[in-house]
């Protein structure tokens, strides 16, 4: 079994105030060998690992999703960092208010912390960035903005039609890096919050479509609609291992 090794006070310069870091480190990475490994950073990384200084009983899961799968053979071990979100998470996962500071603290301070402690592959094509609604919306916004940082990006559930649909405006072009994005849904997926609705099953099929439009080929891009989905984390476990297979392979 792996290891959950938690940082309580990792401070971030470009917000101002310090975060709750979560670094997975796969079973045999201790043994001290050369071999370096892919890194996946996750938002809501209180909500990430089956852990029991987790926040919540229904996680996703996903070190043990990724356990089994290496156990199957079906991908290789990562390293998976999961970052806590913090007070203000609606404005720290939105790109046009926190959410670029965010995203700095993401490649100015973490990534090169977790560069120079532990033996990764430091390259776009092995460095991934997922999260789910907000957190798939800031993950999208990190793979547009720093394409030579994160080749990999995961958008479970985005919430794409954020600001007016703002992400559309600024994803004008492919990046022409080393790229792959999954994005999932549930086909009628939607919530209400203070009577806006927010349409993910809908929103998040267009966005798939205005990617394609600009470039984004089959092997680089993948959309999964599913039929049954809700906005919840149990959701989001469920589709976790397919999401991986697809996007860490």
């Amino acid at each position: 079994m792996g290891h959950v090794h938690i940082i309580r006070d990792f401070y971030s310069p470009s917000e101002g105030f310090s975060r709750t870091v979560r670094i997975y480190t796969p079973d045999g990475y201790d043994q001290g060998s050369a071999h370096r490994y892919p890194v996946l950073y996750m938002q809501d990384g209180q909500n990430v690992f089956a852990h029991p200084e987790s926040a919540r009983f229904d996680t996703w899961c996903a070190n043990t999703a990724l356990e089994q799968m290496v156990h199957e053979h079906r991908l290789e071990p990562w390293l998976i960092v999961g970052i806590d979100s913090g007070m203000g998470r609606l404005d720290e996962y939105s790109p046009w208010s926190r959410g670029d500071a965010y995203a700095r603290f993401l490649v100015e301070s973490l990534k090169p912390y977790i560069d120079g402690t532990y033996r990764t592959r430091h390259q776009p094509e092995w460095t991934a960035v997922m999260g789910s609604s907000l957190g798939g919306l800031i993950s999208l916004y990190l793979g547009m903005r720093y394409p030579d940082v994160f080749g990999r990006i995961g958008a479970l559930s985005p919430s794409v039609m954020w600001n007016d649909y703002r992400l559309f405006q600024h994803w004008t072009a492919h990046t022409h890096r080393w790229t792959r994005i999954y994005l999932d849904a549930g086909t009628h997926e939607w919530i209400n919050p203070a009577g806006t609705p927010l349409p993910y099953g809908e929103a998040t099929r267009d966005f798939y479509l205005h990617l394609k439009r600009l470039g984004y080929a089959d092997h680089e891009l993948r959309l999964v609609l599913d039929e049954h989905g809700i906005h919840h984390e149990k959701d989001w476990q469920r589709r976790l291992p397919d999401a991986m297979q697809w996007l860490l392979s």
